[in-house]
């Protein structure tokens, strides 16, 4: 569905320029920008995928994956087609590399249908993922406020490419975010990715001053991301911003342009885990493989959260404290 966008500036030549993302595209009339999704008609541009999904699942949030935001619980997924990214080694390049401007369509679900799906099925949540929230910022903020009239929390699992003024925007709606912090070097993020990491490492700070409970992901890939020097750094950045922000270190499987490389060793995830612990990080989890990711306490080490794989099976958090040692574990737990 066309809808005018939010976030853009009117160039005297007939151009715009886009300011939802770090890209700020400059865009001729009749072109698309870096997305796919967003389009310049006539000097206005224009979101070519509000109220369409391209995917929509009922999912439980540690898929998010989020581990320390209403644990056990369930959120309404939903996704359109495009992104401002192109990961060479991305898990839904399917949808995240499609557009309208390749014909892709979505089903069409306005954000009052949403809300309402997500209420029938008893989801505390609704999280906008599977692509990249910021290019369907239109559809997930008017979908957001909505939720929030209804007591349903909102999640962004993000790529953190958006801009400062969009994320202020959509912060006074949103709960929690999940960011990929691909790596620790921008050549990565250029030659991988098409984009660069300063943008998203802003995107860490700010979701973290606005008080939004946010969770970091890094997918390790072997050869790439994986030297001791890339996840050093990728722990100490997190740590300077806060130690309690959970990191996930997740294995990489080939997919799309990297459908050649091999699968992260468990012993690379491990190293990692041990790494970010060193560096202050009190909650450290492996992802996308079986392991044991139980929270326990920093103080302790009492195990006040039981995880199985994807899963919740005991949570011993009172009023958001260790119940051993009385240290406040970080996160949000009440209904």
């Amino acid at each position: 569905m066309k809808r005018e966008a939010m976030f853009f500036t009117r160039l005297k030549d007939g151009s715009v320029r886009c300011d939802l993302c770090a890209h700020h595209c400059r865009i001729e009339t009749g072109d698309y920008g870096f997305c796919s999704v967003r389009q310049n008609l006539s000097g206005t541009l224009y979101t070519l995928v509000y109220g369409e999904t391209i995917a929509r699942n009922v999912d439980p949030i540690e898929k998010k994956p989020l581990y320390h935001f209403l644990p056990g619980s369930l959120s309404y997924s939903i996704g359109t087609v495009g992104c401002n990214f192109r990961c060479q080694f991305c898990q839904n390049w399917q949808i995240s590399q499609a557009g309208k401007r390749s014909g892709e369509l979505g089903i069409k679900l306005l954000p009052e249908e949403v809300v309402a799906a997500a209420k029938k099925e008893n989801c505390e949540s609704i999280a906008y993922t599977y692509t990249e929230p910021t290019i369907f910022f239109e559809y997930a903020y008017e979908t957001a406020k909505l939720a929030r009239e209804e007591g349903i929390k909102n999640i962004f699992v993000t790529n953190g490419f958006i801009t400062p003024k969009a994320l202020d925007v959509v912060a006074p709606y949103l709960d929690a975010a999940n960011v990929d912090l691909k790596a620790w070097d921008n050549n990565y993020y250029k030659d991988y990715c098409e984009a660069r990491i300063k943008p998203v490492l802003e995107t860490i700070r700010l979701l973290n001053s606005l008080s939004i409970w946010e969770e970091v992901t890094t997918l390790v890939i072997p050869g790439e991301n994986d030297s001791e020097e890339q996840i050093k750094g990728i722990a100490q950045f997190i740590a300077g911003v806060d130690v309690n922000i959970p990191w996930h270190i997740s294995a990489f499987h080939p997919a799309f342009e990297f459908g050649d490389r091999i699968s992260t060793p468990v012993k690379t995830l491990a190293m990692a885990a041990k790494t970010g612990r060193e560096q202050g990080l009190r909650y450290v989890y492996q992802g996308n493989v079986p392991a044991e990711n139980s929270t326990h306490c920093y103080q302790c080490g009492e195990n006040v959260v039981t995880r199985s794989y994807m899963g919740v099976k005991k949570i011993r958090v009172a009023a958001g404290k260790c119940p051993s040692c009385n240290a406040k574990i970080a996160g949000y737990w009440e209904r």
